[in-house]
């Protein structure tokens, strides 16, 4: 079975469908790509995902080895965010909370997440610095992080590259990349960058406005060219 599957599922606001008719299917391991324009649904799609906002119709079926608790998610960050007071490795050790059940502190189960989360994303040196004094770049990494410590199956990631320089972009595709294939963790990202798209993702969802369309990236780029139909 999948490990998220999408059937005929359409989102909206303010009792608005803005897509419809999206239909995916997920395996562990992949990593799919959600692009589109600006308003069509792909930020909306993502949070129904998870759980926090609820489908207009159709349904989204989770596999009998993930529950949406165990989903990693690192929103759009907002500038009130960026200046958030605490440091790295106060912030990277949070993303354990979930895990936390009964037990009213964090322990070495969760410290020593929280410390291989910070190898894996090449943040070990920052783990004492304040978050506010951190470049952008460093700030994605840290809450790249944050989000892989509250799972070991699933990420989903909504424009993790927004706002940064080319050089920082890159490093943190990579390294996306490589927890993809060395972890074998599943990647959801929205994106606009096709270029991106066509070197990393496993599937493209393109959501537009006459119809949505669910293939490989190889499908992708045979039938169009690598460009927005």
């Amino acid at each position: 079975m999948a490990q998220i599957k999408g059937v005929d599922v359409s989102v909206g606001y303010e009792k608005r469908i803005v897509a419809d008719n999206i239909n995916f299917e997920i395996n562990e391991g992949d990593y799919l790509y959600i692009v589109g324009e600006n308003g069509s649904g792909k930020s909306t799609l993502m949070k129904c995902i998870l759980g926090l906002e609820k489908v207009m119709g159709g349904s989204i079926v989770y596999g009998d080895n993930l529950k949406q608790k165990e989903i990693g998610y690192l929103p759009q960050q907002t500038f009130i965010q960026r200046d958030f007071p605490a440091t790295v490795y106060e912030i990277v050790l949070s993303g354990c909370l979930n895990g936390l059940g009964w037990r009213p502190f964090f322990g070495k189960k969760e410290k020593n997440m929280a410390m291989e989360a910070m190898r894996k994303l090449e943040i070990t040196d920052l783990a004492k610095r304040s978050y506010p004094e951190l470049s952008g770049g460093q700030q994605q990494r840290v809450l790249l992080a944050r989000a892989l410590c509250a799972t070991g199956k699933a990420l989903l990631l909504d424009e993790p590259v927004a706002g940064l320089d080319p050089y920082a972009q890159e490093q943190l595709y990579a390294l996306i990349y490589k927890i993809n294939k060395e972890e074998k963790i599943t990647i959801i990202m929205v994106s606009h960058d096709l270029e991106a798209a066509k070197k990393y993702a496993t599937h493209i969802l393109h959501i537009g406005k006459e119809k949505c369309v669910f293939c490989t990236k190889h499908e992708f780029i045979k039938e169009n060219g690598g460009c927005l139909f």
